[in-house]
């Protein structure tokens, strides 16, 4: 069980890598979610005893090198981001649907915002508000995962 499990981690963190790589442009390089941090949130609650803040940083090094931009930028964005999904992890599971979207979303904003910040530090001028939307798109990826049948540690308790 534990090998399967871990299977699974690191088969979806290469597919949300493989994601991340696509030769994406325009409108959807624009709408893109942070397919990673997704991975990664939900591995946070499904299996947060393989899947860490350590987790986080080193995948964030992996999007960083992928993506030319400056190095530790997302690992920095991930490791704090999944450092606020961990304090809170015990409880997640335990939100409605709607609340788990809203907490979701406020950690998908957070990273926006780290890497914001980051890139602002580095000269880069704001982008516009349409930077947030990634956020918007990861929610509505969560959702759908959901709906699918993605179980994300909610009802696993009660049955």
């Amino acid at each position: 069980m534990h090998n399967d499990k871990l299977k699974s981690i690191y088969l979806s963190l290469l597919a949300a890598f493989i994601c991340m790589l696509f030769p994406w442009s325009g409108l959807a390089l624009t709408l893109r979610p942070d397919f990673m941090l997704l991975v990664i949130l939900f591995w946070l609650l499904r299996a947060p005893n393989q899947c860490s803040v350590g987790t986080a940083w080193f995948m964030g090094l992996w999007v960083d090198l992928a993506s030319g931009g400056i190095f530790g930028q997302y690992a920095l964005a991930y490791t704090i981001t999944t450092f606020f999904a961990v304090i809170y992890q015990r409880r997640l599971v335990l939100f409605s649907s709607s609340q788990q979207l809203v907490y979701v979303f406020s950690l998908l904003f957070l990273s926006q915002l780290i890497l914001l910040i980051l890139k602002t530090f580095a000269g880069k001028e704001f982008m516009g508000w349409s930077y947030f939307m990634p956020s918007i798109t990861g929610v509505l990826v969560w959702q759908l995962a959901v709906t699918f049948g993605l179980n994300t540690g909610r009802h696993s308790h009660g049955k």
